[in-house]
């Protein structure tokens, strides 16, 4: 092994060093160690998950296939105040790259720091935009300073724990800036400099691995440009020496409030790999492996929910995602056998016509195939090299050794799980949980007109927030005579709002609320109110629910009551209109409850078990409860709630918002993978509300006695309802094609019984599975009962010679639904 000069200086310096591993690249591929690899990684964010959950997630990911955990690096969570840091829990930046090194995979760093990702105010900390003169992504010399400054502090960081391939650790590709390429038109030419100023910036920062810009076609030399999309067969470099890389293949989408569940089907995220790779590409990252929760505040948007499940291979809890985890393996493990086939192979291409095209890499040792079928309605039979292949449409077949298929995306032959979620066994929800309350102390806002500062302006909620909440309170008094041309018995309160939420008070009584919903975040809001002779005091709260993330000029979209504020004064026909924009308002930043800490277990805070309101505004429960036995993951069902946050022995599990129901259309129990995937294509839960249960970490629990639930309900709701359940297997299902290998697992569960099971052209789909027109001579039944009953997995080869003979020379499939 030759180790440079450099690196054996190195070593003399320091006590100790690791084997330096060498990373560079040509135009085909990531070479390691002077080898072009295949690589297959996925996107783990650290933030969105717990320390407790890293392991499993990363060792799952090894298992299925995977060689390189991708994650971003989320600047505001870092240094929520300036120059104030923050890397505890589960923003253990250090740990969670050590943990993938434990596991023996690659790491890719995506600094940024700006991060999109569905994250608050796209991972930018609002104190940035609060500072003098300040515009984000451009040449801006105070952004330039401070984005240097924290990229700079994550480098150092990195390279004192050796963590960079190039000191002996696991990271292999650094990222910077992200996705400017979609947006840098509305910066001119002061864009194409900042970007050109981000490329020295990062390389002077001598990482000694490739940097790479995603989605950023003008990418200066050296850093890498990279695609992200659901498809980027197309995409091309734009240097001959880069090889063609995909950073972000979105494995489903995330969800909004108000919004329906999207769904990427398996089939359809399968096909855009294997198609990457027919056409050349040797870098892939699936953008979510894990989605995980958007704990706290951290939900970006506006109106990103607090799951980010994102229909990934592993689901929000870090469970299985089948069939689309093990389908992935599968093509991962095929992609691997053929590393150095497409890595060095000559290329060369048979196009059949009909959108149906075969690529052939072929080396001295030996040659590998593709047939893909882009035709998104015709199944193709096609004779190649003599021998004859059905590619179903939209597929791609893949052949090894260019004679046996071995793999086609369209043809899934692994388990379908069925999850359940299952009544906390420990104790008899919701019943048995107690509830004591207390009401949000608004006395000062309401009726006092009370605040920290006082300004002859309205302003913008991040101006005067700094987001340390959700909550503004606006609140001003007015003085109406009697003799005032506003004055009368038709007078309402007219508001233009930029606020996601919006409740407004006349002397203490609320005289009505708003929600924006499709995406309206500029509106007028306008309703009757009471005004009295003399003094009046208006006081209006504006909530956000999670900032822009994403867009040129993001940072400056407004929240809050922007303003202008009217009394509206109605006189027979006459209309009188009343500006309140430039008096003296009073702001306060959030609620008591959340100053004096009433999540907090800690808390000395008095609460009352008696006459418990339900549907009352403003209100905070609490109750306690007992951790749900076994180690299955824990959610918390607040249906019937209404709007607010929940904490779990003091921890913030996010915001809730059960009484948002999606739109009741659009929703379809059928998928068609055929065609190009968007995000609308495959929903469900139509009518339903946006979310209903909530990740509880097991880490949060006490296992052995009491753990207290608090719920700050906002818009009103009914906690007795609450119950905590737990998520499991409850059957699985598969549908293989003959000459495979069945494997069926019930997630460390024996398999209790053999519901169905059908080797021959059995129809149906996973719990309606039903005996086609031909069936083997063997019982496949019985033989799936002895095989696997009683353990909690098993594998079978799906074979005439197992289950006989059956329906002459048509393909054959065996069928099964076993219960967990």
């Amino acid at each position: 092994m030759m180790i440079s000069l450099k690196f054996l200086l190195c070593c003399l310096l320091v006590s100790s060093c690791a084997y330096a591993t060498i990373v560079s690249h040509d135009g085909r591929a990531i070479t390691i160690d002077g080898h072009r690899r295949v690589l297959l990684s996925g996107s783990i964010h650290y933030p969105r998950s717990t320390t407790e959950m890293w392991p499993d997630l990363i060792k799952k990911g090894k298992e299925g296939g995977l060689d390189a955990i991708e994650t971003y690096v989320f600047w505001n969570a870092h240094e929520p105040t300036r120059r104030q840091y923050d890397f505890s829990g589960n923003l253990d930046l250090i740990r969670f790259l050590k943990t993938i090194q434990d596991e023996g995979m690659y790491g890719v760093l995506r600094i940024g720091p700006y991060v999109c990702a569905e994250w608050n105010y796209g991972g930018f900390p609002v104190w940035l935009h609060n500072m003098p003169g300040m515009e984000f992504r451009t040449t801006n010399t105070a952004f330039m300073n401070e984005m240097q400054n924290f990229t700079t502090m994550i480098v150092e960081m990195v390279k004192k724990e050796k963590l960079f391939a190039s000191q002996g650790g696991p990271i292999i590709l650094a990222q910077i800036e992200n996705e400017y390429g979609n947006v840098i038109g509305s910066y001119g030419e002061a864009g194409k400099a900042y970007i050109k100023w981000c490329a020295n910036m990062a390389n002077s920062l001598d990482v000694g691995v490739p940097w790479i810009m995603c989605q950023q076609d003008d990418a200066p030399q050296p850093m890498l440009n990279t695609c992200n999309g659901y498809y980027c067969d197309n995409f091309t470099p734009n240097n001959p020496n880069t090889p063609k890389m995909w950073t972000e293949n979105w494995t489903g989408w995330y969800k909004n409030w108000g919004g329906k569940d999207p769904h990427r089907t398996t089939e359809d995220v399968a096909f855009a790999v294997a198609r990457f790779f027919q056409r050349g590409g040797t870098f892939q990252n699936y953008y979510m492996y894990h989605g995980g929760t958007n704990f706290d505040r951290t939900a970006g948007g506006p109106y990103i929910t607090t799951t980010y499940d994102y229909d990934a291979p592993l689901d929000e809890f870090g469970n299985l995602n089948q069939p689309k985890y093990g389908h992935l393996k599968q093509l991962h493990d095929v992609l691997h056998a053929m590393e150095k086939t497409l890595t060095y192979g000559n290329i060369s291409t048979v196009d059949f016509g009909n959108l149906v095209t075969a690529t052939v890499y072929k080396t001295e040792e030996g040659s590998s195939c593709f047939i893909g079928n882009v035709n998104e309605t015709s199944d193709a039979k096609i004779n190649f090299q003599g021998t004859f292949y059905d590619v179903p449409a939209w597929s791609v077949s893949i052949l090894p050794d260019c004679k046996t298929e071995t793999y086609n995306t369209a043809k899934i032959n692994t388990q379908t799980s069925v999850m359940v979620k299952k009544a906390n066994e420990a104790e008899n929800e919701p019943s048995t949980l107690k509830w004591s309350w207390r009401p949000e102390n608004v006395d000062n806002v309401l009726l006092k007109g009370k605040g920290e500062s006082t300004m002859r302006q309205l302003f913008d909620q991040k101006v005067v927030s700094n987001d340390e909440s959700d909550y503004l309170w606006y609140m001003t008094t007015v003085n109406i005579k009697e003799q005032d041309p506003v004055w009368g018995k038709n007078m309402s309160l007219r508001i233009n709002s930029t606020a996601h939420v919006l409740h407004a008070f006349v002397n203490g009584q609320h005289i009505g609320n708003y929600r924006v919903e499709n995406g309206k975040f500029h509106y007028v809001f306008e309703q009757d109110a009471k005004f009295n002779p003399g003094a009046n005091v208006i006081t209006l709260l504006s909530i956000t629910v999670g900032l822009p993330n994403y867009g040129a000029f993001f940072e400056n979209v407004p929240a809050g009551i922007t303003g202008p504020v009217f009394i509206i004064g109605r006189n027979g026909d006459e209309t009188i209109v009343k500006d309140l924009s430039t008096h003296k308002w009073s702001y306060k930043t959030g609620l008591s409850g959340f100053e004096n800490q009433l999540f907090s277990s800690e808390s000395p805070s008095t609460w009352s078990g008696e006459s418990v309101p339900f549907n009352r505004t403003m209100t905070w429960y609490k109750t306690t409860f007992k951790a749900p036995l076994g180690s299955e993951p824990v959610v918390v069902d607040l249906l019937g709630l209404g709007k607010g946050t929940a904490w779990i022995n003091g921890n913030n599990i996010g915001r809730y918002w059960p009484a948002f129901l999606s739109g009741i259309d659009g929703c379809s129990a059928e998928c068609n993978y055929r065609g190009a995937y968007y995000a609308e294509k495959c929903q469900t839960n139509c009518g339903e509300p946006t979310q209903r249960w909530y990740h509880v970490p097991r880490s949060f629990l006490n296992s052995d006695g009491d753990n207290t639930l608090v719920l700050f309900e906002e818009i009103g709701g009914n906690p007795s309802l609450v119950n905590f359940q737990t998520i499991g297997v409850g059957n699985v299902c598969a549908n293989v094609y003959e000459k495979n290998v069945l494997e069926l697992s019930c997630n460390g569960k024996p398999i209790s019984s053999i519901k169905f099971a059908s080797f021959g052209n059995p129809g149906g789909n996973c719990g309606s599975f039903e005996k086609g027109t031909c069936e083997a001579s063997n019982d496949a039944a019985a033989i799936l009962t002895q095989e696997c009953v009683g353990k909690e997995k098993c594998s079978i080869d799906v074979s005439e010679e197992k289950f006989g003979g059956a329906c002459g020379g048509l393909a054959k499939r065996l069928a099964v639904e076993a219960i967990c």
